[in-house]
């Protein structure tokens, strides 16, 4: 029995020697080479809205279904963490009609695609082309520009008044 716990022990020892060498660790990494710089995109659009000389049509405001998407999507990529579902928070409000960079869809899009100085990140990199269009054709239905057809419907805690104070009041049964 003790030759037999010295051959597991002997050949336990044995494995932990050989799998420490699986994986060489180095502890000292290279000097980083020089990286060279890359050009920050920009944007022509300044705070103030001036217009753009070619207006940019969104190819989904035209679609219900796409703007349901934008609006799934402003969920999903936690636009709501700061717009607070277009009422405002950290980031403007949505839902009202003073728009510092332009309401119209190239505006709202390179907003999306840039990012705004003082708080607006990036997410060029991030979305997908199509998605920032639903993105966008959601954001501009939320302070009524598109057709009330498109539209997508308003979810009850963006209501100005709360479900409980819009149903009918009962009627009384009235006793015989």
């Amino acid at each position: 029995m003790n030759n037999r716990a010295g051959i597991v022990a002997m050949s336990c020892a044995c494995l932990l020697l050989v799998s420490c060498e699986r994986e060489a660790r180095r502890f000292q990494q290279p000097a980083p080479t020089a990286a060279t710089p890359q050009a920050v995109p920009g944007s022509d659009i300044r705070a103030g809205a001036q217009p753009l000389t070619k207006a940019t049509p969104n190819p989904a405001e035209q679609n219900a279904y796409a703007v349901a998407q934008g609006k799934r999507l402003f969920v999903w990529y936690n636009c709501v963490g700061c717009h607070a579902h277009g009422g405002g928070g950290s980031g403007p409000a949505l839902m009202d009609d003073k728009w510092l960079y332009g309401a119209e869809p190239v505006n709202v899009y390179r907003t999306i695609v840039e990012g705004r100085p003082n708080g607006m990140p990036a997410f060029g990199t991030v979305i997908p082309e199509s998605q920032v269009w639903q993105l966008v054709a959601y954001v501009r239905s939320m302070s009524g520009l598109l057709r009330p057809d498109v539209a997508p419907g308003r979810d009850d805690d963006l209501a100005a008044v709360p479900p409980e104070s819009r149903r009918e009041p009962a009627v009384p049964k009235t006793a015989k």
